[in-house]
């Protein structure tokens, strides 16, 4: 497995979102954030590869850019 699909934890990928873990839980809640892996009731975890092509989907041109769900 290369450093691009090495698998995240929470606290991690918030890391690297530059987000806290609560703002994700909601995100996974709403169904608006990089996609999850949930191995059991208290673990999750991310792709970092999903995680950096969810943040380059949200890219703007303009201070107006609406952000699709």
């Amino acid at each position: 497995m290369d450093a691009e699909d090495e698998w995240l934890t929470l606290a991690q990928a918030a890391d690297l979102m530059r987000m806290t873990k609560a703002t994700i839980a909601q995100m996974r809640y709403r169904g608006d954030g990089p996609r999850f892996y949930r191995l059991s009731a208290k673990t999750i975890l991310y792709k970092r590869s999903e995680v950096l092509a969810w943040m380059e989907s949200r890219a703007c041109n303009r201070t107006d850019d609406v952000l699709a769900r």
